[in-house]
Parts: C-alpha cells; structure tokens; sequence
C-alpha cells in the first residue's frame, strides 16, 4: 500500500478546481495546498513552530543541497529529516534534479546519469536515478521524486523529445530502486518542455508506469505565463483524478490561482522567501517594497487587511529601518507575512472551490492586488 493517498472531495461546477485531502506518514494535507520551500533543511529564518502557528501543512527540502552538505548519511544517522531538522508534519523532496541541472556550470549527462561539479567546493559528483531515491530514502521524506532531465526554455524539438525519453527511462528505473513504498511515496514528473505531443506522450508514459502523484515539471522556467497556462490546460485533464497534481517552482499569487482552477492541487517557490530577504511584501493590494524612502513614516502594517504576527505587532516604517540596517528580524518578519499571505490565499482558494465561487473569487482577488482581471 502506497504511504501517501489523495482522496477527491470535490470537482468544481465552473473550472477544472478540486478539492481533495492527502493522507501521509506525518498528516494530512488539505489540497490545493502551498509548500513554504526549506531548501537546506530550514525555510530561512523560520523555526518549525512559527511555520504550524501561520498554517503551513507540508513543507519542501532539497536533495541536491543536502546531499553536498550535510549529506544523507549524517541526517539518516540523526533519523532523518524531520528529527533532524524538528518538522513533525509531512516533507516533500525533490529529486536534485534541477539543481544539478542549473548549478553546476559542467556536467555530463549520459543514460547512467549525471556528473557534475559541486557549487560549494567544485568536487566531482555523480548522480544516477537510483542515487538519488537512495538518497531520498535516507532523508525519509513522504513524498519523493523521480530522478528527471530538466530542460531550458527555449528548447528545440528533437532535445526536447531525447530528453523525455530519458526522463521516462529514468522513470521506470526510479521506481525500481525505491523499495519502501508504505513509508514514503514516489511521484512521477511529467516532462515534455512546451511541445504538446510531447506532454501527452509523457503523460501516456508515466502513468502507465503507474506512480502515486505526478508532478508537472518543466514550467516556470522563464516561459511566458500564458505559454505556461496553456500546457497546464492540455496537460492536466490527461492525468488521473484520483492521484494528486503538483506544479513545481511555482509561487506568485495569480499563478495559484490560475493553477487552481486548472486542477493542480500542490505548489512550491521560493518566491515568497526570497522577495522577503529583499524586503518586499505581498499585500491585499499588490506587492510592497518596504524598503523604498516611501515608507520611513508609514507607521501602517504591511497590509492592513493581515492577521498575521507581522502585521498585528509592526509598521511599515519599523520594517524598512530592519531592512536599511540589514537587520534579521526584518527578513524574518516579512517572510512570515509572506508566508502567511500565501497560505491564507490557498484557505480563500478551496473555500471558494467548496462554494463553486473560484472564477468571482480570482476576479475580486485580482481588481484588488493590481492584476488584469481579463489576463488568462
């Protein structure tokens, strides 16, 4: 019996959105759900306690960063990854694969795997499918990821159709090697760059092969978000509906709306964090960059339509002075209030997908934060 099962709640009377819960060693996850990403084993600058208390329900960490350091061994010594790094409900794991893919200045891919050189000290590595579920087996996470080739955008044809191809084999050979499947579960990832054929055929591939949950990968990449859209629109209704969808790399508030309605149920970016260490805030009314001279006197929180801990305790001004004196708590504040803003946009989400009400929900959410309500 696979660790992880997606139970379908709920279709959507007006779009492709679902409603749906997903059963874990660690938890259930309601989905569509937001994943905070704690590349390193910590999403930056936040303890475990602070992401329960602003209603995060799974979280992402990084198998090519762990594997350069600490290493895998020394977290499966420490009992994996939860015990290592105190996070008591679900993880996901990546494969590495894209970092391998957009770190390492030389590598070689061959059908075996991938050489590469580190990012951190330049040593030699190599990763095949089967090392990397080993690797993934030793951290412990309840959800993994196949071992898959990541390609550029732009990509020509004839690459892109090699590449799925290995992705595929890669695929079967993943499945291979994971042996545990009743405590943590493998996803396949659906390949295929912006090449319609290509996507129906890793699809056709991939779920014969016959995996738990898959993973739209390959998007977010740089594409046009309409190109993206557009993939997710002939790519989505050809997988399952009682196996869970997630859409890796993807974080900006009408990308998870838009996704929603296209029934993705599970989401990751860095986007969040990241923007945070750079002091800007998400607000009900379009991004802020708290750090700009305009708010040296705004004693106004970020977003004042926010409960979150942030934005009951501090103002804008008192913000943006952590920010200019590279102070932490700053970053710390505002990666909360994004954090927050994201995941309380997932709860508006599925309760708008509860009342049939997604597409006037995306329609008020996007007049309100600045986006063009008409943009697909």
């Amino acid at each position: 019996m696979d660790a992880v099962k997606y139970e379908l709640i709920k279709k959507s009377n007006e779009s492709k959105a679902r409603l749906g819960k997903l059963y874990t060693p660690h938890g259930e996850i309601e989905t569509p759900i937001f994943m905070p990403v704690g590349t390193q084993a910590t999403v930056k600058t936040m303890t475990p306690e602070e992401l329960y208390d602003i209603g995060a329900q799974i979280i992402l960490s990084n198998t090519y960063h762990l594997y350069m350091r600490p290493g895998e061994e020394l977290i499966k010594k420490a009992g994996g990854l939860h015990e290592f790094m105190h996070w008591k409900k679900p993880i996901l794991t990546d494969s590495g694969g894209f970092q391998v893919f957009s770190l390492s200045k030389l590598r070689d891919i061959t059908e075996e795997g991938v050489t590469f050189r580190s990012h951190i000290d330049g040593s030699k590595h190599f990763i095949s499918p089967e090392k990397a579920v080993n690797i993934q087996n030793a951290l412990g996470s309840d959800i993994m990821m196949c071992f898959d080739e990541c390609l550029p955008y732009p990509c020509d044809y004839e690459y892109a159709s090699k590449s799925l191809d290995r992705t595929i084999r890669w695929a079967k050979r993943c499945k291979e090697a994971h042996k545990d499947v009743e405590r943590q579960s493998l996803f396949g990832i659906i390949q295929g760059g912006m090449y319609r054929d290509l996507r129906e055929k890793s699809v056709k591939e991939m779920t014969e092969i016959d995996f738990p949950g898959y993973s739209i990968g390959g998007l977010s990449i740089g594409e046009p978000k309409e190109i993206m859209y557009e993939v997710l629109d002939y790519t989505v209704p050809l997988l399952p509906d009682n196996k869970p969808r997630y859409l890796m790399g993807v974080g900006s508030p009408d990308c998870l709306i838009e996704g929603a309605i296209r029934g993705i149920d599970m989401f990751d970016c860095v986007l969040p964090t990241r923007i945070a260490r750079n002091g800007t805030a998400f607000t009900s009314h379009g991004k802020l960059v708290v750090r700009n001279a305009a708010y040296a006197e705004d004693f106004r929180p970020m977003d004042e339509e926010c409960s979150c801990y942030a934005c009951r305790n501090y103002t804008r001004a008192y913000i943006r002075h952590l920010i200019k004196a590279n102070e932490i708590l700053g970053a710390r504040l505002i990666t909360i209030h994004n954090l927050y803003f994201l995941l309380k946009l997932m709860e508006n989400i599925r309760k708008a997908i509860k009342n049939d009400s997604l597409l006037e929900f995306k329609d008020e959410f996007y007049l309100k934060y600045g986006y063009n309500s008409n943009s697909k």
